[in-house]
């Protein structure tokens, strides 16, 4: 079954979330994939509230290089957790580009959300002048190698890896899906070598940048990915069901 990823990233208030849980579950056909919605901190434990035993989970956006202490305005692993989080997103490009994430501060937190049991979503990719000088799978490479060191491959389980090229999020532009299947390859290969065969065999690979209602029943038939990270297209509860159903099994 295809994960399909809804990241809200800096929209929607707390009783907004409210207000959309309340209409996505009651309309959302959970048989066509395994859900996972990442929210505001703010909203985590109302959607732990509203989500127990809907079979959707929960996912926060960002979390703190450190584990607690003298970060004010951060957030920490084990905040996250207990406000319901079962998920995180880490290395989302906004977040490298925004606020000078690099390779190390990202490792640092990979570690910390498996530390306290919360999987990740661990965004890769490209920007424009990087596609356009032919690097895609040296920037794949570096950044797969320098965030994934220290780890172990069992630990590698809790990890989904998001191919997610800059210069495709919030452009309406994607690429071609011979590009996304040869990004894939490039990721398992680089999990080959790093860790084992099989590993890179059972690691989820999925899709996200500009993904919508008219791209992500192509998209989806890629058989080398495990689902899809969806951004705007999420915000409307209809519209990201309809997504869901439209997206292929």
């Amino acid at each position: 079954m295809k994960k399909i990823i809804g990241n809200f990233k800096m929209n929607k208030t707390n009783s907004e979330i409210k207000e959309y849980i309340m209409n996505f579950v009651s309309k959302v056909d959970k048989s066509r994939a395994e859900i996972i919605l990442c929210l505001p901190s703010t909203a985590l434990s109302t959607a732990k509230y509203l989500l127990d035993g809907s079979g959707i989970a929960i996912g926060a956006e960002n979390l703190c290089d450190e584990e607690g202490g003298k970060n004010t305005g951060e957030v920490s692993g084990e905040m996250l957790k207990d406000c319901g989080a079962e998920y995180v997103i880490i290395g989302h490009s906004e977040r490298r580009v925004k606020y000078r994430e690099n390779n190390r501060s990202i490792n640092k937190k990979i570690k910390i959300a498996l530390k306290n049991r919360i999987k990740v979503i661990f965004c890769i990719g490209e920007s424009l002048a990087e596609k356009n000088l032919m690097k895609t799978a040296e920037v794949l490479k570096t950044q797969l190698e320098d965030a994934l060191k220290g780890l172990y491959e069992n630990e590698l389980e809790n990890i989904v890896i998001a191919y997610e090229p800059v210069w495709a999020i919030g452009t309406g532009k994607i690429p071609m899906n011979k590009d996304i299947e040869d990004a894939v390859k490039t990721i398992r290969k680089v999990i080959a070598d790093d860790f084992s065969n099989k590993a890179a065999e059972k690691i989820e690979v999925v899709y996200g940048g500009s993904v919508d209602n008219k791209n992500c029943g192509s998209i989806s038939k890629i058989k080398s990915i495990n689902g899809l990270l969806v951004g705007g297209a999420c915000l409307d509860p209809i519209n990201f069901c309809q997504l869901i159903r439209d997206t292929k099994a």
